[in-house]
């Protein structure tokens, strides 16, 4: 491909829009353009990428039995309404209604056609396994889309479902789509790690996700140098620190003016922080439930809302509050609070002398004993778990690092299958439920978690198998028909010998061309000069490591494909 031809709107400035790199380096280098808030056109640059991820996918799914299909984006909601989930998406659901007044949504996913698909089709066991996946644009109405790809309202992915015959015959197809997966983004030329994680609104007691390591990812994950345990701190569980021994104290209030939060109370009553308990008050469902955690500890809202089995999970408003308690935020507890559930966390009925609001502004209450001064309703492991807590498995403190989730698969079990009915007869005739998994690939996620990890201050350095173009051919004066001769002669060889080219025959300083190969971050670069009719020779520069290598024409294809890792 010619420069000239080629459609690459690159920009010098970065827009104001752009927050994450990836975001910015897309539309710097002509990749993408917005379309609305979280929906993007892909340029022809960008979409070559998407292409080539989608192809390292498509392999790899077919060399596990995956059978490629093409669902439908726009779905009934009566399958949505027979899996109960109708309501549990919530607003992130883009939903319409046809002409004749009957529901339908976008597909953020579609566990739901393909179990319809298989209750009407799979009769025998005979059948099973099935492992059906498709690649296809995704929506969701995110309340905030930001980030560009990485948080978009409407997104590429490829989404596999798997149909067994029992728990055994998941475990297999879990294994073989584990395995693919490491295989896709190893592939792809990424730095990954596979972390337990949360299930979701898509269910199921199982899952594992898939997270590319960058310093800008939205998650943080724990992981052991010891047993090589990795989570999402968002269901990493955490040990309760047990507190030191001490005889209870009588409860009394004190007066704390104006001491709203924890590190303002602490340094007032000169006491640590792990020694106050911080009440949270929470509408799940509408309702009002109070949520301890220890003064030092971060509440996990997904600990919280998978614990309460709720659909919406968000703070309680001040007028709210006040009304429960009597008190303003920041002055409210668990002491005398009628009428509301209190949940704890783990470490809060082993604290000894507590603080706590009074219930009463400018006031708390010390020396406050759980289960003395206070009922506790329920208690669960809430918290967020911190770098250099112990191991769960093994009890060596834990690291952490920030991923970007690029795949998620998820153990479903009977989730779908039975409130929708897939089942089939098994070798007796007797029937029993599919056992499904699903598994899913962010498409454009993975290329924005690509560049996430792969850039400089100049632009993109691309892993050669998901670049673009592998190289980029530069004659430092297209006027000169000597360099513009050898420059064509070595793009046409190299175009011959199976290599991703292109060709800057653009009038242009070299300093543009330069700045437009290192933001677009082709893999490697050749610029032939003046020394290539001089003295026959080319230089060949690598993007990633900065090295130039000064070759002969006559050796400059075999040197390229080497540099390259092609064979032959």
């Amino acid at each position: 491909m010619r420069v000239t031809q080629l459609f690459v709107p690159t920009l010098r400035e970065t827009p104001a829009e752009a927050e994450v790199i990836s975001h910015q380096l897309m539309l710097r280098a002509g990749m993408m353009r917005k379309s609305a808030a979280g929906v993007y056109t892909y340029l022809p640059l960008g979409y070559r990428t998407i292409r080539k991820i989608e192809q390292i996918v498509r392999e790899e799914m077919d060399a596990k039995g995956g059978q490629e299909v093409l669902l439908p984006i726009v779905q009934p909601a009566e399958l949505w309404q027979e899996s109960g989930r109708w309501q549990v998406y919530g607003d992130e659901m883009f939903r319409l209604k046809d002409r004749h007044k009957r529901d339908f949504c976008l597909g953020p996913t579609h566990e739901e056609i393909i179990t319809d698909i298989a209750r009407g089709e799979v009769r025998s066991y005979k059948q099973l396994p099935l492992l059906f996946y498709q690649i296809q644009n995704k929506y969701r109405d995110e309340r905030r889309p930001r980030f560009g790809l990485m948080r978009g309202r409407e997104f590429i992915m490829k989404d596999l479902y798997s149909f067994d015959r029992d728990e055994e015959g998941l475990d297999i197809s879990y294994r073989k789509m584990y395995d693919a997966y490491c295989r896709v983004f190893s592939r792809c030329g990424l730095d990954f790690r596979v972390v337990e994680a949360d299930s979701g609104p898509i269910g199921g007691k199982v899952s594992h996700e898939f997270m590319v390591l960058a310093d800008t990812g939205e998650s943080t994950i724990v992981f052991c140098l010891q047993c090589d345990y990795a989570a999402n701190v968002e269901i990493a569980p955490c040990m309760p620190e047990e507190p030191a021994r001490e005889e209870p104290k009588p409860m009394e209030p004190v007066l704390t003016p104006h001491m709203r939060t924890i590190e303002d109370l602490a340094e007032f009553l000169h006491m640590p922080a792990n020694r106050l308990t911080k009440t949270l008050f929470f509408e799940a469902d509408g309702k009002p439930i109070a949520v301890l955690v220890r003064g030092d500890r971060n509440l996990n809202e997904t600990k919280l809302k998978n614990t309460l089995n709720c659909i919406d999970l968000d703070f309680a408003g001040e007028e709210l509050v006040k009304k429960v308690t009597g008190a303003e935020v920041g002055f409210v507890g668990p002491v005398g609070l009628t009428g509301v559930k209190i949940i704890a966390d783990r470490e809060v009925p082993l604290i000894v002398n507590t603080v706590v609001g009074a219930n009463r502004n400018d006031y708390h209450l010390v020396n406050v004993n759980p289960g003395r001064d206070f009922q506790i309703d329920q208690v669960a492991d809430l918290r967020t778990i911190e770098p250099g807590e112990p191991c769960p498995v093994c009890g060596v403190p834990l690291q952490s690092t920030l991923g970007i989730e690029v795949g998620h698969i998820f153990k479903l079990g009977t989730k779908y299958s039975k409130s929708m009915g897939a089942a089939y007869l098994d070798e007796n005739g007797k029937e029993r439920l599919a056992i499904m998994g699903t598994y899913g690939i962010g498409v454009s996620r993975t290329m924005a978690a690509a560049i996430e990890q792969n850039h400089d201050q100049d632009g993109i350095i691309w892993p050669v198998p998901i670049a673009p173009y592998h190289v980029v051919v530069v004659p430092v004066s297209v006027r000169d028909p000597e360099q513009m001769g050898i420059a064509e002669k070595i793009y046409e060889d190299l175009r011959a010998a199976g290599v991703e080219v292109v060709i800057d025959d653009r009038n242009e300083r070299p300093g543009v061309k330069f700045k437009d190969a290192d933001l677009i971050g082709y893999p490697f670069r050749l610029t032939v000069g003046a020394k290539a009719p001089a003295e026959g020779t080319v230089e060949l520069r690598s993007r990633r490591t900065g090295e130039t290598t000064v070759v002969s024409i006559r050796e400059a294809i075999a040197a390229t494909r080497e540099a390259l890792g092609m064979s032959g």
